[in-house]
């Protein structure tokens, strides 16, 4: 994931420092508020392969074009994903650590657009349970992952009555730096920032607190996302099938819980 700086944004702009209709789309800002498209998107988070094409995008003007250049990259991330499927299998030995593993993701289709939130557990390196839910019909990756990573604190609250080590791994570092540091200076703040409104403020403050509370027995780490972790990509298979069964509820996945068939789960 990337964070959204100036110099980002500087490297997908043109001579002139404009920007275009498809680099606002994967900025999340909205055409009438493109005036003010730096303030609204320093400090979000974009995936690597959003980063990457908003660059690509900067200077070129013609809208045939832009739509080739996506529908080129899109072939190419495509490519990228078959080459990586057989890591799965392959580093799945090193992917937990611990009594109790907590993998958490988020996903929306597009973005914004349908969104769920998903999460593996593991006990003594070993998978446990699936859980999948908070569909929303028009949300946003950076709400899918905040409610992931909050469903999975309030399962780790629980679990340390019991277990000696909880970790929980969350491939969003937006979503781990809005409750280990940026709120820390929002709430001293009155949960207010320089250049703008908090986005997501509500789940952000929920998760804060509960974090807050747990932190000394709960470790909180960042991994890349689809590097190989299969307590990674069930979590992301979850957020996939939380959007198929549109569950606005946060619940345990009841089936048979078979890897390899969840795995196959088409990815978006």
């Amino acid at each position: 994931m990337q964070i959204v700086t100036t110099t980002l944004l500087d490297l997908g702009l043109n001579k002139d420092g404009e920007i275009n209709e498809q680099q606002l789309i994967l900025l999340d800002v909205q055409e009438e508020m493109k005036s003010q498209f730096r303030e609204l998107s320093l400090g979000k988070e974009l995936s690597d392969a959003r980063a990457e094409l908003f660059v690509l995008l900067g200077g070129i003007k013609a809208k045939v074009a832009r739509e080739q250049i996506i529908k080129n990259y899109k072939a190419l991330q495509k490519f990228r994903q078959e080459l990586n499927k057989p890591r799965v299998e392959e580093e799945t030995q090193t992917a937990v650590e611990g009594d109790i593993t907590i993998y958490c993701d988020g996903g929306c289709t597009p973005n914004p657009g349908k969104a769920g939130s998903g999460v593996a557990l593991y006990r003594d390196a070993k998978l446990s349970e699936l859980w999948y839910g908070l569909y929303e019909s028009m949300g946003t990756n950076n709400t899918a992952e905040l409610g992931a990573l909050y469903e999975s604190l309030l399962i780790a609250q629980k679990e340390i009555k019991d277990a000696t080590h909880v970790e929980i791994k969350c491939d969003s570092k937006y979503s781990i730096d809005c409750i280990q540091t940026w709120a820390i200076s929002w709430e001293k703040k009155n949960w207010t920032k320089k250049g703008g409104v908090i986005k997501n403020l509500e789940i952000i403050k929920k998760a804060y607190y509960l974090y807050k509370t747990i932190k000394k027995d709960v470790k909180l780490s960042h991994i890349k996302a689809h590097a190989g972790f299969e307590g990674n990509e069930l979590a992301d298979r979850m957020t996939m099938y939380a959007i198929q069964e549109q569950s606005e509820e946060f619940v345990k996945y009841s089936k048979k819980i078979d890897i390899e068939e969840i795995l196959k789960m088409r990815t978006g």
